[in-house]
Parts: structure tokens; C-alpha cells; sequence
């Protein structure tokens, strides 16, 4: 089965979005995102840019090497800058433009953080950026909550996509809330949904796709596997076992048994 993913005029094989950050080496992050066969990696820029001019070529004064960033544009994945760190509307505007010019890309994801002890979105802020962005020719990924009412003024501002969470960043806990996201892939049934965050195993992978979200993004739960390469095809294989089993038609959920086999009625040989 043909099942792409259609986003700003680009076809996406892979419904898996793979972040980069805390992975044990370069070398394991490149096997994890070819096992991944993630089409679309995230990258963020705010951690890396103190004391280096070009990004793409120096070092930072913490040690870090820039290259990693061309290493990322050798890969021939499309790259989805983040604004993770942001914590305005205006920082988040001024380091996006700074990944539109280094990274050739009009794609954003766009994280406004209102609380450091959940990472919780400001809804204010967000819409806020997202409108400025938006004007100013991006693709803006929206980091949201699963709140419909902040999803739709994200929408009236021009968004065409919106990423909820499934749990605060790097929690681990999976779907806390499936009414609100059930509820939003109702509400917004022509509006692609990317889970994004929380996620911690490929049950939760499963679970979001069998929803009839159109794709998850994730890192933490790969990065900080034991094996993040073998944990990345994990990942990828729950992914399309999500996605196949949506379109198949979940059974319904019951309260009594229903006999699986039949002892009388219509038999199936005459």
C-alpha cells in the first residue's frame, strides 16, 4: 500500500520524524536515522550558536563541532529546524530566521516554552510567533498542547500543521490524555497531526498512528536507548504497524466475550 505523506508540496515516504540531540556519537546517530528511514530530522540550532560566527564551519566555545550541522545536510533528509530553548515570541522569530539563512530551509518548527518544569507551550507566545513567522514566507510546525481551542487559532493564523504533545518533552509517558487528541483528530479531520513529545516506546508509536494521527516525532525514547539503532527500527516498524492497522479497521472494544468460532448458524462450507 502507497500511504505518503503530503506536507507544503513535498512526499514524505516515512510518517517517523527523528530528532537528533544526546545521542552517543555522530556515527550512531547517522545508523539511527538510516534504520529509521526517517525522511524529515530535527536539529536545534539555539544550543549551538554562542561564539561561532558561521555555524557551518567553527567550532563553539563549549567545544561542539559545527560540522555535526553539515553532517545533517550531507544525510539528503529534510531538515526541520527547531526553536527549542525559546522562551518569547521574539527569540523564537530571530532564531528562526538565523535556520531559514543556515540551513536553506523555510520549514520551522517552532517552540515558544511558557514553563521550564513541564516544557509546556505558551499558547500566547506561540500564536504570537506563528503569525509573524507565517508573514514572513515559513512553514511553521507549531509545538502545541492537545487543546483545541489554541489548535484552532494556530490554524486561524495560517498554520497548516500542528504538532500536540503526547506528554511534557522527554517524559516518557506516552498519550496521557487520548480524549483531547482523539477529540482533535475528530474536530480537524483534513489537518495533518504530528504526536510530538512524551512518546516512550513504540506501544505509544502504535497507538498514536492507530488514532489516526499522521505521524510521530520523537528523539529521547531512540537517543537514550541502550541501542538507539535497533530502538530507531523499532520505532519505524511500530510506525507502520500504527498506520496499517488504521486503515484496517481497529476492532471495538467490548464488554462481554463474543465467541470467536461459531457453534451454530450458517456454516462456511455447504
Amino acid at each position: 500500500m502507497t500511504d505518503t505523506l503530503q506536507i507544503d508540496g513535498k512526499t514524505l515516504q516515512s510518517r517517523f520524524f527523528l530528532g537528533t540531540a544526546t545521542y552517543p556519537s555522530p556515527k550512531v546517530l547517522q545508523e539511527a536515522i538510516d534504520a529509521a528511514q526517517a525522511d524529515v530530522v530535527t536539529v536545534g540550532l539555539k544550543r549551538f550558536l554562542p561564539g561561532s560566527a558561521n555555524p557551518l564551519t567553527q567550532s563553539t566555545t563549549d567545544g561542539v563541532d559545527n560540522q555535526f550541522f553539515a553532517m545533517l545536510k550531507a544525510s539528503g533528509r529534510q531538515l526541520l529546524p527547531n526553536t527549542a530553548g525559546c522562551k518569547t515570541a521574539t527569540e523564537a522569530i530571530t532564531l528562526a530566521n538565523m535556520a531559514r539563512e543556515i540551513f536553506g530551509t523555510h520549514w520551522i518548527k517552532l517552540e515558544v516554552i511558557g514553563d521550564d518544569y513541564t516544557l509546556q507551550p505558551d499558547p500566547f507566545a506561540l500564536v504570537e510567533a506563528a503569525r509573524e513567522l507565517i508573514q514572513q514566507g515559513f512553514f511553521v510546525f507549531p509545538y502545541c498542547t492537545d487543546d483545541l481551542v489554541t489548535c484552532n487559532r494556530l490554524l486561524d493564523v495560517g498554520c497548516q500543521i500542528l504538532m500536540p504533545w503526547g506528554a511534557p518533552i522527554g517524559s516518557g509517558q506516552g498519550l496521557i490524555n487520548t480524549y483531547a487528541l482523539k477529540t482533535l483528530r475528530a474536530r480537524l479531520p483534513e489537518v495533518p497531526l504530528v504526536v510530538d513529545a512524551g512518546i516512550g516506546s513504540p506501544m505509544h508509536a502504535v497507538l498514536a498512528m492507530q488514532m489516526g494521527f499522521d505521524a510521530v516525532l520523537l528523539n529521547s525514547a531512540v537517543a537514550q536507548s541502550h541501542d538507539p539503532v535497533r530502538m530507531a527500527e523499532a520505532f519505524k516498524l511500530a510506525i507502520q504497524a500504527g498506520r496499517l492497522a488504521y486503515h484496517s479497521g481497529v476492532m471495538a472494544q467490548q464488554e462481554m466475550a463474543v465467541p470467536s468460532t461459531q457453534v451454530t448458524g450458517r456454516p462456511f462450507m455447504l
